[in-house]
């Protein structure tokens, strides 16, 4: 019996691990609340959606997994979905080639580091829709920047509609996405910089290693983390496309750069298809968790490795 009494953890004890249990649930619950309203509960509304025949006015019906079925069939959004494919890898090479100089360039202090660290962030603070619309004018042909200051310097013969052909507008759509995303991602990839040790750095240096020797054996792999963090977020942010394409091409020209998410809002907002677009919506949450996972896996912290 002593031996029982013994073993048992005081009442005290235990009272105090509730106690401390209890702040901490009260701690977690605000976050708990938000992401049930704003996530949860609409993407259970949305799975649901996708079983229905929802139109916009008027009753809806249960048709089960026929909206899935007329996706297999729904060309025009394998193509979207393709070249959302091909926008998201052009994008995410291009800022992450822009980035990375950009971040070892700053990572070390230096005369007007401060200031250089600012004006390559500032971009990042500005809406998608207002720097949309920022370099829609910029891009016009007539009243813009970049064609009548290149027609006026004699670069071209004459003003160069940069939005009326695929390549010259998908580079231009490029540029912008590279101008305002790249100043957040050398941000994060600076913090992955400034967490490794300058002990091995400064060892390797010893040891005769050069720079790219430095690089390839020392800083990427203890960036695994940091560099799963920035793809992430940026085959993401490039995959949910939509305010670009909207306002400055409006999907043209000729539908040659309709997004995913464009032709969900076409499908839903437009042809006031809620039913169907709910269901492409959960195909491209599908999609993008997948790629989410693979890019974790491909970047995962090798063993052994601190």
């Amino acid at each position: 019996m002593t031996a029982i009494t013994a073993a048992s953890p005081p009442a005290r004890s235990r009272t105090g691990v509730n106690r401390r249990q209890l702040v901490g649930l009260l701690y977690v619950l605000p976050a708990v609340a938000l992401v049930t309203v704003f996530f949860v509960i609409p993407l259970g509304m949305t799975a649901w959606m996708s079983l229905h025949n929802w139109p916009l006015m008027g009753e809806h019906a249960f048709i089960g997994l026929d909206n899935y079925f007329a996706i297999l069939r729904d060309t025009r959004f394998w193509n979207a979905l393709k070249f959302t494919f091909y926008y998201t890898v052009m994008v995410t090479i291009a800022i992450f080639a822009v980035a990375f100089p950009l971040a070892i360039f700053i990572e070390k202090p230096r005369p007007l580091t401060n200031f250089y660290r600012t004006a390559f962030f500032m971009p990042a603070v500005v809406g998608f829709a207002s720097a949309s619309l920022l370099w829609s004018w910029l891009l016009n042909v007539d009243s813009g920047l970049f064609s009548p200051a290149a027609y006026d310097l004699g670069l071209t013969e004459k003003k160069v509609n940069l939005l009326a052909t695929f390549q010259p507008a998908f580079w231009s759509i490029i540029a912008m996405v590279v101008w305002k995303v790249a100043g957040f991602t050398m941000v994060i990839l600076m913090t992955g910089l400034q967490s490794i040790p300058q002990d091995l750095q400064e060892a390797a240096v010893i040891d005769g290693a050069g720079p790219f020797a430095r690089f390839r054996a020392i800083t990427l792999p203890l960036m695994r983390r940091t560099l799963a963090l920035a793809l992430i977020l940026s085959v993401a942010g490039s995959i949910l496309a939509f305010d670009q394409f909207y306002i400055i091409l409006r999907g043209g020209p000729r539908n040659q750069t309709l997004t995913a998410v464009y032709w969900i809002f076409n499908q839903s907002f437009v042809s006031f298809k809620l039913g169907y677009g709910a269901a492409l919506s959960m195909v491209l949450l599908v999609i993008l968790v997948a790629l989410s996972l693979i890019q974790l896996w491909l970047l995962r912290k090798p063993e052994g490795l601190d």
